[in-house]
């Protein structure tokens, strides 16, 4: 569940960030880019927290054995 939670704001502030930009660029609005980047932000961001937390495992468990 925290996975569809976590894709469905990086949905949403990508594409209000996406909006943004291209107003202050003045170039035009792109859903399915903005989409896009938004996900593929989301994905990052879930694959970074999940390397980080099985790292915090590991070295739980190395200072745990000692």
């Amino acid at each position: 569940m925290k996975y569809i939670v976590t894709l469905f704001w990086a949905f949403c502030l990508g594409q209000a960030a996406y909006y943004i930009g291209s107003a202050l660029g003045n170039s035009t609005y792109d859903f399915k880019l903005a989409t896009l980047l938004g996900l593929v932000g989301g994905v990052l961001v879930i694959a970074i927290g999940e390397v980080l937390s099985s790292d915090t495992k590991k070295s739980e468990t190395k200072t745990t054995e000692l």
